[in-house]
């Protein structure tokens, strides 16, 4: 019988039967093995040219993958995909809005229309998969088009949006209550994915989210470089679609109001919004849209592979991060391809180099242990989604998911972020271990960012299994924290999701290795609990959890 130390670590822990564990010396010589040069080649070869920017049911995403089962068959992984493959293939539909046919613009009554421009003002896309559609409808502003009852907020409360388009504000309702909307941390409400979720479960046929930099944490840059390729959606998503999923900039929202007879400065609007006893409206101002779409039905596949563990499964491990980025933009001059070297060549490569430290270990797991190199995360954690309804294993057997993306490779760090580790009963083993590797645990940089929500763990907590990301904090080894803060800044400002993601010689791979002996020695203690790891009570996923038989 394995008995607890309740000062070492906590009550929660306890009850759970999930407490610290003595890591075998052979754990410990393949965590030593993991080697930081081994991440650098696998970063350096996703990031290729060659690899075309790894663009979902493209040629170079293609080559990722093959790369990566190569890799898992040659470190001596068992496949976990499909009919003894290593690829669990995902049935998408690529759809690319076709700038130069479609056209937008408002219709305040009978003044002159306000056409807008894509790119420059708005984006869309066309979630319904046709090759075209026309709109000609009311706009109804319905504030953050939130519902959320155990926070008695109803942005939809007495509207009609049936058949028309609403207008909403990115981000959640302002609070700085931690019970309220979690305070300044974003939560799935603040989504867009959500936006468009529930606009569409509401019969809206499209949905304006209105974008403003401080609320969205990225710029519009951004916006306009996701959204002017195609998107890509699940062939056989049940969830209702919009005909048209749109951004438009904050100044275009503020002439939509001005055209209304509201102020001006949209600020103001967002501001009303965000107050208790806000009531939504509909605007005297149709959108009227024409928008062609090219519509790729493709494949692309997750890579799964398994180390066999030596008892029946009762409580797997699985390690995800994404392989997939945003391809390339044909035709343009200069560099065009969306390389994503940090985003997510590295935790790609750690994700590789992992399973390649687990599969020479001399012991055999107690559990099997799954590694999953995701497709299509850059369109919306669509594999994960497709992993988390099609898992290797039930839901209930995986204890925990471990997910890397986006570690920017820069030297030793001497603090580890692990948000949402804290909302499990895993937490206090991850602090112990943290403190066993010198590593500070540090809260989220951004919460209003809504980080949680914004990768593939979050697709796996969506269905129960305890899941968070193991990234760097923001001080590492002879630097204070003001310099890895503004190594972070010039990333996000410059680099992210951007053509200048690329690979360098000087990239310093030494923290991703930490990292990586991290999440190994972390999930050796999964794999040896007592029980399987569960959700704090009242967490927002417990019910899943729960449902799925822990």
């Amino acid at each position: 019988m394995k008995l607890c130390v309740m000062a070492f670590v906590g009550l929660a822990a306890c009850a759970a039967g999930v407490g610290a564990q003595a890591i075998p010396p052979a754990v410990k010589a393949a965590e030593a093995s993991i080697d930081s040069e081994k991440i650098r080649a696998h970063v350096r070869f996703l990031s290729d040219d060659l690899l075309e920017g790894r663009g979902p049911g493209l040629r170079g995403a293609d080559l990722a993958a093959k790369y990566i089962a190569t890799e898992f068959a040659l470190m001596g992984l068992k496949p976990a995909g499909d009919n003894g493959t290593y690829m669990q293939q995902v049935n998408f539909v690529g759809v690319k809005t076709i700038p130069a046919k479609t056209t937008a613009e408002f219709v305040p009554g009978s003044d002159s229309p306000l056409p807008i421009a894509f790119g420059t003002d708005y984006v869309t896309n066309n979630q319904a998969h046709t090759p075209s559609v026309d709109i000609d409808v009311p706009i109804v502003f319905a504030g953050y088009g939130v519902t959320a009852p155990e926070y008695g907020w109803d942005d939809y409360a007495g509207l009609d949006v049936k058949g028309k388009v609403v207008l909403v504000i990115v981000g959640d309702p302002p609070s700085d209550d931690p019970k309220f909307f979690k305070g300044k941390a974003m939560t799935y409400y603040g989504r867009w994915t959500y936006k468009f979720e529930q606009a569409a479960r509401m019969g809206a046929v499209g949905a304006l989210i209105i974008h403003r930099t401080d609320l969205a944490s990225y710029g519009w840059s951004v916006v306009e470089h996701s959204w002017s390729g195609e998107k890509t959606y699940l062939r056989d998503d049940k969830k209702p679609p919009l005909q048209s999923a749109s951004w438009i900039q904050l100044s275009v929202a503020g002439k939509l109001f001005a055209a209304a007879g509201k102020d001006p400065d949209a600020n103001v609007e967002i501001a009303a919004a965000g107050k208790n006893g806000f009531k939504g409206y509909e605007l005297p101002v149709k959108m009227k849209l024409h928008l062609e779409s090219e519509i790729r039905p493709f494949v692309s596949p997750n890579v799964i592979g398994k180390i066999e563990g030596a008892q029946p499964n009762t409580q797997a491990l699985l390690y995800t991060a994404h392989y997939d980025h945003l391809g390339f933009m044909p035709g343009m001059a200069g560099d065009n391809i969306y390389n994503g070297a940090v985003d997510n060549g590295t935790g790609s490569g750690l994700v590789l180099e992992l399973a390649r430290a687990w599969g020479a270990m001399t012991v055999k797991p107690p559990h099997d242990v799954f590694f999953a190199l995701v497709t299509a995360e850059e369109q919306g954690l669509l594999g994960s989604e497709y992993l988390g309804q099609h898992p290797p294993v039930p839901p209930k057997e995986l204890s925990l998911d471990l997910n890397y993306d986006a570690l920017l490779p820069q030297g030793e760090p001497r603090s580890v972020e692990v948000a949402g580790a804290e909302r499990t009963t895993f937490y206090p083993v991850v602090e112990s271990t943290a403190k066993r590797f010198g590593l500070t645990i540090v809260p989220e940089a951004h919460p209003e960012a809504g980080g949680y929500y914004r990768s593939d763990h979050f697709s796996l907590a969506r269905v129960g299994i305890p899941a968070f990301s193991i990234d760097q904090g923001t001080l590492f080894a002879g630097h204070d924290e003001a310099w890895g803060l503004a190594k972070a800044k010039e990333y996000n400002e410059k680099h992210y999701h951007d053509f200048s993601d690329n690979y360098s010689e000087d990239m310093d791979f030494r923290g991703l290795a930490t990292m990586a002996r991290f999440g190994m020695d972390l999930g050796w203690q999964a794999l040896t609990a007592k029980g399987t790891v569960g959700w704090q009570p009242g967490d927002e996923f417990e019910a899943a959890r729960k449902a799925g038989g822990n």
